[in-house]
Formats: C-alpha cells, sequence, structure tokens
C-alpha cells in the first residue's frame, strides 16, 4: 500500500509539472504575440503590417495580424479589405476549409462588396483539385478515382461566379477550370462503370456509360463510353443495341482501341472475378481473372409472368400417401 501511495504521489507531481509547462508555454506565445502588436496602435498600423506579411509569405503571421485588426477594428475602414485578404492568406498556407469559410462570411456579410467576384472565385478554387502539388508529382494520384464530391461542389461554384458575374476578370480562369472539372467527373464515371462491368453488373455498367454520353459530350471520355456500352449489350445479348453503339463508335471514334484494323470491336476475354484467396491473400495466391460468356447461353424455359400464370392453373392432387403415428414419432425408423 506504501509503494502505491508512493506511485500516485509521483504521478500526481508528473502531471503538475507537465500542467505547469503547458501554462508556461501558453503565457509565453500569449506575451510574444501581445508583444508583437504592442507596437501597433491604429488600424492602418494593424492592416499594413498584414499587408507586409501577406506580401512576405508569412501567412500565419498575417492571419493572426488580419484577426486581431478585426477583432480590435470590428467595423473600421480596413476591416472589409482585412476580411476578403484573409480568404487568400488561409488558401496559401494550406488551409482550405478556412479559406472556404472565410469566403462564404465575406459573401453573406458583404453581397454588395467590389470584391464579391473575388470572394466567388476562391470559394471555387478553395475545394479545387488538380495534379500540381509536390506529393502529386512524387507520388502520382488520380483524383478522378476518388469521391468527386469537392468536384462538384467547386465546379458548382465556379459556375455561380459565371452566372453572376460574367463580366469579371476571373471568369475566364473559372471557365477553364470549369472544363477540367467536367472532364475528371466524366472520367469517374468511366472508372465506376468498369467497376460494374469487371464484377458483371452489365445493366449498372451500361447506365453509367450511358449518362456520360447523355451529360458530358465533349469530353474524353465519351468515347470510352460508348466502347462500354457495345461490350454491355454484347454481354446481355442485345445485339441490336450492340450494333447500333458499334456503328456510333465507328463512326465518331474509328481510333479508339477497343477497335481493330478493321474496325472490329475487340471485347475484353477477362474480366476481373476475384476469388476468396486471392482477396485474403492481397493478390499473392489465388487467381483474380475469368473468361465469362459474351451472353447467357442459356434461358429459362418460362418467364416469369408464365410461371405465375401455370401457378393459377388447377392441378392434379398429388399426395403423399398418410404416416402412421409410431412412424412420426420414431422418426420414421418404425412404419
Amino acid at each position: 500500500m506504501e509503494a502505491m501511495s508512493r506511485i500516485d504521489r509521483l504521478a500526481k507531481n508528473l502531471l503538475l509539472v507537465c500542467a505547469s509547462l503547458l501554462v508556461s508555454a501558453c503565457a509565453w506565445f500569449g506575451e510574444e504575440e501581445e508583444d508583437e502588436f504592442a507596437s501597433l496602435s491604429t488600424e492602418e498600423q494593424f492592416y499594413q503590417q498584414a499587408l507586409d506579411q501577406l506580401t512576405s509569405r508569412n501567412y500565419l503571421r498575417a492571419i493572426a495580424t488580419y484577426e486581431a485588426l478585426e477583432s480590435r477594428f470590428p467595423f473600421g475602414r480596413f476591416a472589409e479589405q482585412a476580411q476578403i485578404e484573409i480568404v487568400y492568406a488561409y488558401f496559401s498556407s494550406g488551409d482550405r476549409e478556412a479559406a472556404r469559410a472565410a469566403a462564404e462570411r465575406f459573401i453573406r456579410l458583404h453581397p454588395d462588396s467590389e470584391n464579391i467576384d473575388y470572394a466567388h472565385y476562391m470559394l471555387g478554387l478553395s475545394s479545387f483539385e488538380d495534379n500540381s502539388s509536390l506529393i502529386d508529382r512524387l507520388i502520382p494520384i488520380d483524383h478522378t478515382k476518388r469521391d468527386p464530391g469537392r468536384t462538384k461542389e467547386s465546379f458548382s461554384d465556379f459556375a455561380q461566379l459565371l452566372a453572376l458575374y460574367p463580366d469579371s476578370p476571373y471568369s475566364a480562369d473559372a471557365r477553364a477550370r470549369m472544363i477540367y472539372l467536367r472532364n475528371n467527373l466524366a472520367a469517374h464515371e468511366i472508372h465506376v462503370a468498369n467497376y460494374y462491368l469487371e464484377r458483371r453488373a452489365y445493366i449498372a455498367a451500361q447506365r453509367r456509360a450511358q449518362h456520360v454520353v447523355e451529360n458530358f459530350q465533349g469530353t474524353p471520355a465519351v468515347s470510352d463510353a460508348v466502347a462500354i456500352m457495345v461490350e454491355c449489350y454484347l454481354r446481355l445479348g442485345l445485339n441490336d443495341l450492340a450494333d447500333t453503339s458499334l456503328a456510333l463508335l465507328r463512326e465518331n471514334y474509328p481510333d479508339h482501341p477497343s477497335l481493330d484494323g478493321n474496325g472490329e470491336f475487340l471485347i475484353r476475354t477477362e474480366i476481373s472475378d476475384p476469388s476468396l484467396l486471392y482477396t485474403v491473400s492481397f493478390g499473392l495466391l489465388g487467381d483474380n481473372r475469368s473468361d465469362p460468356p459474351l451472353a447467357p447461353t442459356s434461358r429459362p424455359p418460362l418467364s416469369g409472368s408464365e410461371q405465375i400464370i401455370n401457378s393459377q392453373n388447377p392441378q392434379e392432387d398429388v399426395r403423399e400417401p398418410g404416416r402412421s403415428l409410431l412412424s412420426i414419432i420414431t422418426f420414421g425408423i418404425f412404419d
């Protein structure tokens, strides 16, 4: 018991030391921040220092100064400008969510500002993703395979900018980014269609591909969508629809990889079909390929409606001969 009490006292002392160090660190940082702003007395001085920090790319310091300016002079003549510039500071520091929140706040507080179009532009830019970051250059990541939520969000924000302020100086860049985003959305649909196709969900794959053809005309993914439709129709045995889609593919995309030199369609001979052993061994064992038929090789003799109709027709009542009580009690051992 005495040893346990010593351990408890030691733990309490250690916690007190850690708490005191944490309080001292917070006080030190607070004093440092206060010392930084001690020489600033007017709103213009706060704004000028924040602008200098922003220009020198010291974004975290600039954010702190902008926040201090707004808290001390919430209705000053530099408050609105500080609120729009802090959006850029958040964005440049890599905090996209904070930049988006600051842009939404500016739009809500200053709907008639001359910088309102810039706020809408930064709103879309905060959700915009491309392959220009350092991580993407070192480890290439296909953003079209990821969840398209942010892509749709950015596209919608840029579309709103073009609808409200078509003559904005940011409209041209927003329009170019929308083309990029639209191509990515179409490519994402193709990835989903291929996912269904590899799992033999041919109807789901065909619907995804048809959605691309109907809603993403002009994107590079349309040719792949038509090719997927041809393959799905062939595997479903819908040869007339397959011929129509194939004629469309030949006419508009004669150089597509799914067509050979004679314009014949090259259907895949292998489709991903991972076995249980392949899945649990992370691809080290087992097989991941199969060769499915192009269409069902046999069909049920009766359709569903015919089966329902036949089930309603009176049929001969055929019953098993009755069982004796002894057979029932002895589970059929004795009859």
